[in-house]
């Protein structure tokens, strides 16, 4: 585990950063008030700080390499980001160049493609994703999966293909927490947790429950993430801005604390930052 100044360093595993004007957020609209505005590293700094947290993992939000591009230079001027998730087209003919290039930038950690936004389903299975994978493995980068619980039995596939790759699911693959579903989610999530190239996120789980959520809604999703993956393959965060849309920043984080408590100090501060600085940076090599 990274350490600072002896104490175990507390890492954000997600979080975005975005400017308006730029004009490739095709998600975001003037609908979603609360995120519909520029927000960057001075607007998230104060949060970190307020939590004792330390780095942070910064994920793309546009599906454009110029947003990569654009996190690349912004993060150059926030020292508390440690890495960055970028976005490539893996089905672009070019992808293992364009890869590779990505791969010189030194604090590109990993590569998301926005699977839950993709029509086909089964596009995570295409056979011409192979190259992308392998350029991955090669460049000792992560595979990160925004994806549904539908998608789960394709995620599998990609695992058993590429058991070199290095796969961190986003936000427990968002479960129908607002529904009260466990199922099939519950028994996909035990496929997914036994194969050993995979990890998960425990981030985003609050905007995929109702708006008046609670404690007691969140804890049969984290108690079973807990229990097929273990504390020493998830990695908490913030999903900051988003996270707006269900209370903020400071909520979620403090709810996630109590969620925790059972754990030993050392598994909490696996999930809450260890996890994170081997599966980004010290496997990666990024350290």
């Amino acid at each position: 585990m990274i350490e600072l100044q002896g104490v175990p360093m507390q890492i954000d595993s997600h979080q975005h950063f975005w400017r308006i004007s730029r004009g490739d957020y095709s998600w975001l609209s003037p609908d979603l008030k609360l995120l519909y505005r520029d927000f960057g590293p001075e607007d998230l700094q104060p949060l970190l700080a307020s939590h004792g947290i330390d780095r942070t993992i910064l994920v793309q939000a546009a599906q454009t390499v110029a947003e990569t591009e654009f996190m690349l230079q912004l993060a150059m001027s926030a020292p508390f980001v440690a890495g960055v998730v970028g976005w490539a087209e893996f089905t672009d003919p070019g992808a293992v160049e364009i890869i590779e290039r990505m791969a010189d930038a030194p604090l590109i950690v990993g590569l998301r493609p926005m699977v839950q936004d993709i029509a086909d389903d089964d596009w995570l299975v295409r056979p011409d994703l192979t190259p992308a994978f392998r350029t991955l493995i090669e460049q000792r980068l992560v595979f990160d999966a925004l994806i549904l619980p539908r998608h789960l039995s394709r995620l599998l596939v990609v695992a058993d293909r590429h058991p070199d790759l290095s796969i961190v699911v986003d936000h427990g693959a968002k479960p129908f927490i607002r529904e009260g579903g466990l199922d099939p989610w519950r028994a996909d999530m035990v496929a997914v947790a036994a194969r050993p190239n995979i990890v998960c996120k425990l981030s985003g789980l609050v905007t995929e429950a109702k708006a008046d959520w609670t404690v007691i809604d969140l804890r049969p999703y984290v108690d079973h993430l807990l229990k097929v993956f273990g504390p020493q393959r998830l990695l908490w965060g913030s999903d900051w801005p988003v996270v707006n849309l269900a209370g903020g920043y400071d909520p979620w984080r403090e709810v996630t604390l109590e969620l925790l408590s059972p754990l030993s100090e050392t598994d909490q501060a696996a999930v809450l930052g260890g996890n994170a600085a081997r599966i980004y940076l010290s496997d990666r090599g990024r350290a």
